[in-house]
């Protein structure tokens, strides 16, 4: 078996981004999370990545906001995420995970997002549900 330090973001990353700007409607990107069956979406101007937004998010906007507020993106986004590059070893992004408490990491190249890293990821490689690299 692979050691863990052996992996790279590049190799469980996934490249099919949703995306989103910060003007975009907070009911908007729900339905963007619900449609896809995703947990997050990346916030972007252009190929600049802005920000993100999670599920985890939703919970404040539930609590502090009236339905049809027409209340965008930037308001609850998390501005300046911690990010990874593709060549960046698992192991480093999944210990920065448990330090910060997060669990999606947008993978950028030259502050483009390239793709995405999640707890999930991590945990289908650890399940073998993600084939080992050769």
């Amino acid at each position: 078996m692979h050691d863990i330090d052996d992996i790279f973001v590049a190799r469980l990353m996934s490249t099919d981004l949703h995306t989103v700007t910060p003007d975009t409607l907070v009911e908007a990107a729900a339905a963007t999370l619900l449609d896809n069956e995703i947990s997050s979406v990346l916030v972007v101007d252009g190929d600049r990545l802005l920000g993100i937004l999670t599920s985890t998010d939703f919970v404040e906007i539930v609590a502090r906001s009236q339905p049809k507020a027409e209340t965008t993106v930037e308001r609850y986004m998390t501005t300046d995420p911690v990010t990874t590059t593709a060549q960046d070893p698992v192991s480093t992004v999944a210990a920065t995970m448990i330090e910060r408490g997060i669990h999606h990491v947008p993978v950028v190249d030259d502050g483009a997002p390239i793709g995405i890293i999640t707890t999930s990821d991590l945990a289908a490689y650890v399940s073998g549900t993600e084939p080992l690299p050769p």
